[in-house]
């Protein structure tokens, strides 16, 4: 059933997100605060590297779909227009009071019907969800980038998330060509599944380097090799906190 989503953040992942949902038949308002951000944002989904004219190249989706998905994707700088929405997904920087901040300001501007769904990297989505009035309707939707190319769709389950808001994040995920697994949250560490088990196996990567045991290059090709990785955990990209997503 098509949504009407807003993304907050028109950087790389939030266009991306964008673009993706807009595909998928949804109509979407991407806001920022900056316009030059947002003029940037629109190049990059009709003719940027992973944008749909280049899906359309790759056969992947044909001109009149990217025309159509283009045209039911507004950018703004109208924080009204991007929460008149029944879903909301927050790609702002990963800062925890950032978020939190957000998230209560958003809280007392949207519907009462509103899911917001927060990309964040790893923070508890309880601790997010607590600025607000909607705990029940409030879920982690950890996205990896690019978005319009990664499968990942980490559905985090809040303590309160009703299993109703799970079931429309999912549903939403799986039309958009993902491949939702939904995850309990927790308070202990940081970054869900995806990241912890990257960040632990970066951590002995570095240390059989430190070690004298092989070099980084080494190390990469025995585990392509080994376990068919399409490059090693040196090779893998690193965010702002060191996170590949």
């Amino acid at each position: 059933m098509m949504k009407r989503i807003g993304v907050m953040g028109a950087g790389v992942m939030g266009s991306g997100i964008a673009q993706v949902l807009a595909v998928a038949g949804h109509e979407v308002v991407c806001r920022d605060l900056d316009q030059a951000v947002l003029d940037k944002a629109r190049e990059g989904v009709d003719s940027g590297r992973f944008g749909v004219q280049g899906s359309v190249a790759r056969a992947k989706i044909t001109e009149e779909a990217a025309s159509a998905a283009l045209a039911r994707l507004t950018f703004t700088t109208d924080l009204s227009e991007a929460v008149a929405v029944d879903l909301i997904i927050e790609a702002i920087p990963e800062d925890l009071a950032l978020k939190i901040r957000f998230w209560h300001d958003l809280d007392a501007m949207a519907d009462d019907h509103v899911i917001f769904a927060s990309n964040s990297s790893g923070f508890p989505i309880s601790a997010l969800a607590s600025g607000t009035r909607r705990p029940d309707r409030f879920i982690g939707w950890h996205w990896a980038s690019p978005a319009p190319v990664m499968k990942l769709a980490e559905i985090v389950r809040g303590a309160e998330t009703s299993q109703a808001t799970v079931d429309t994040v999912v549903e939403t995920a799986a039309n958009a060509g993902k491949n939702p697994v939904v995850i309990n949250d927790t308070d202990r560490h940081w970054g869900y599944v995806a990241n912890r088990v990257y960040f632990a196996m970066r951590r002995e990567a570095n240390r059989v380097v430190d070690e004298g045991i092989a070099s980084a290059e080494e190390v990469d090709q025995l585990m392509m090799d080994c376990f068919r990785w399409p490059t090693g955990p040196h090779g893998m990209g690193f965010g702002a906190r060191g996170g590949w997503t």
